[in-house]
């Protein structure tokens, strides 16, 4: 079998451009410090807002392919390698946003049986055998269907990995040693807001967005790892400027398809929910796992 690096990451988000707001930075320091960073995407925005008037002519799978695309350009931005969509691509369609009827399309991600899609995940987690997982809370991070349920699927898959019951063709068991789901300390988040409304004036964008707008916000002692994402921040922009179709950039700001302006975080933000290590800040979200393969 390959060698594996020492410290791998499998990060589970909904749709292109969710991992390069949410963890960007995260992701290009561990890929540039020698980490196998691996992301699994669960559907291809199918139903996304484009914001480029040049590109709104984009819509169902057209625009899903073109997502594709901005995926592995961002991808590659950040230095990552090992970009997979769940059970392959087209396999499970954006849902669209709470309680639209696209929420009731059979063939989106809203309606997977979670098992079924969990099992897709479990295949890859034994491949790579990564000690962290990260992904939304179970409210999404925002309340959106296919965050939600990308939650669902990533919590899942983390148990049925480790079972030696299930799956016996999908590889040999593998359990996570750490799961972190995506956050913002409110304070923090508070902070950077009172700073973009005096700089707004100088911004392409007419109006900010508010802290609830920003999705995972908790209060700041939930928080139990900080990764400084500082010196890739320039990297992080650059992904997100690659998801041209959802994401207007003004580094240290940007906006989505409602052109509010809100802070691009460069040191990103987690909560350990499962596993080792759970007292205390830290800075890395492997600290103490050792090399474990």
């Amino acid at each position: 079998m390959t060698e594996l690096p020492a410290r791998r990451l499998l990060l589970v988000h909904a749709h292109p451009d969710d991992e390069s707001i949410n963890n960007g930075a995260t992701m290009a320091r561990y890929a540039a410090e020698g980490a196998r960073v691996t992301l699994v995407t669960c559907t291809l925005g199918e139903r996304g807002e484009v914001i480029p008037p040049e590109l709104g002519h984009l819509a169902g799978a057209a625009l899903g392919a073109h997502r594709h695309r901005e995926l592995a350009d961002a991808a590659r931005e950040l230095g990552v390698d090992d970009v997979r969509l769940l059970g392959g691509a087209g396999r499970y369609q954006d849902s669209g946003m709470t309680g639209l009827a696209d929420n009731d399309d059979p063939g989106c991600l809203w309606q997977a049986d979670v098992d079924a899609a969990a099992a897709h995940l479990v295949e890859v987690v034994r491949e790579v055998r990564p000690q962290v997982l990260v992904t939304y809370d179970d409210h999404g991070g925002y309340g959106h269907p296919d965050h939600i349920q990308a939650h669902r699927i990533a919590m899942r898959a983390a148990d049925l990995a480790a079972d030696p019951a299930f799956g016996p063709g999908l590889g040999a068991p593998w359990r996570i040693a750490r799961v972190y789901w995506n956050r913002v300390p409110r304070d923090v988040a508070e902070a950077a807001f009172a700073l973009l409304e005096g700089e707004l004036p100088g911004l392409p964008f007419d109006k900010a967005a508010s802290v609830g707008d920003v999705p995972g916000v908790v209060p700041a002692e939930r928080i139990t790892t900080a990764v400084d994402g500082t010196a890739y921040a320039a990297a992080k922009a650059a992904a997100m400027r690659a998801h041209a179709t959802q994401i207007e950039v003004a580094a240290p700001y940007f906006a989505l398809s409602n052109r509010l302006a809100q802070p691009l975080f460069t040191t990103e933000y987690y909560e350990l929910v499962r596993g080792e290590g759970a007292d205390g800040h830290g800075s890395d979200l492997f600290a103490g796992l050792g090399e474990a393969s």
